[in-house]
């Protein structure tokens, strides 16, 4: 499949995008937009944002509605590496984190009244790096807890967990990249690794929320919601994301499945998934802002 590199360039006069009503103005990053196919994911993503322009503008509906178009979409993992840092598009083969993604920067375009792909490509990068701007690998927000923490900084999403069960608390050091380095080929420049080291610095005996595996089935999540599923790996916080779907009166896990081969909907319920994952400690739940 051919790759075209695309740079868009801020330029007010051009792309800027105001509206008096809400008094905001997005305009695209001057950042280099790598697509995996440019005619098939533009046409797409205008395709979702267009179609969805006039259903109810409610956070959690449009993320389970977006969420369902990518079913059967080809898991595919490392779409996000290379030899340089880009905003990386791909809606052709996803993994849990760019299907996550994917879908909210879908989301928070349509809930803006926006149409068109470059609106999807800003919000994409202000929800995947830090301050929502792509700098440099380090920039990218690698860990959910730096997500979430920085995405809620933003205004982008809210941490609900403590509101639909009753958390408890992990208290971990997130350094598994670096710890691991060898798996991280962007990590073998020193320079990119002693960035990614910096990253981490805030994350030294991080404390989070979390619902037990065991009291999943009882935590009040609404469909729509981002799951987080927290990891027992030494400095890893979450291993696995997905989105909320309800099943037959259960919330079911919208995710891309390693095991599956694709974005698909589990089989099994959210708690019963969570208890045969021996890695999985539990849950956080996110949700998408209004």
């Amino acid at each position: 499949m051919r790759r075209f590199y695309i740079l868009i360039r801020c330029a007010a006069a051009a792309i800027a995008i105001a509206t008096a009503a809400d008094n905001c103005a997005l305009a695209v990053t001057p950042s280099q937009v790598l697509f995996n196919n440019v005619a098939n994911d533009t046409t797409e993503i205008t395709n979702i944002l267009v179609e969805n322009s006039n259903n109810s503008p409610i956070a959690n509906e449009l993320m389970v509605n977006i969420g369902k178009y990518f079913i059967d979409v080809p898991y595919k993992p490392g779409t996000l590496d290379g030899d340089t840092e880009e905003l990386r598009v791909n809606l052709q083969g996803m993994d849990c984190t760019t299907f996550v993604e994917n879908v909210t920067a879908l989301a928070m375009t349509i809930l803006e009244r926006r149409s068109s792909w470059i609106d999807f490509v800003y919000n994409l990068e202000r929800i995947r790096y830090r301050g929502g701007n792509m700098k440099d690998y380090a920039s990218r927000l690698h860990y959910v807890s730096d997500w979430i923490l920085d995405n809620s900084h933003k205004g982008i999403v809210t941490e609900v967990t403590d509101r639909v069960g009753n958390p408890k608390y992990q208290i971990k050091t997130l350094d598994f990249m670096t710890v691991n380095r060898d798996n991280y080929a962007a990590l073998t420049d020193s320079a990119v690794f002693e960035s990614m080291k910096n990253a981490q610095i805030g994350y030294r005996s991080h404390k989070f929320p979390y619902i037990k595996s065991s009291e999943a089935d009882n935590a009040a999540i609404t469909p729509g919601d981002i799951i987080a599923i927290t990891s027992k790996t030494p400095g890893l916080d979450v291993s696995h994301v997905g989105v909320a779907v309800e099943v037959n009166g259960k919330i079911h896990l919208l995710h891309a499945s390693s095991k599956e081969g694709k974005v698909c909907i589990s089989s099994l319920p959210l708690g019963e998934y969570l208890r045969r994952n021996r890695n999985a400690t539990g849950i956080r739940v996110v949700r998408l802002r209004n």
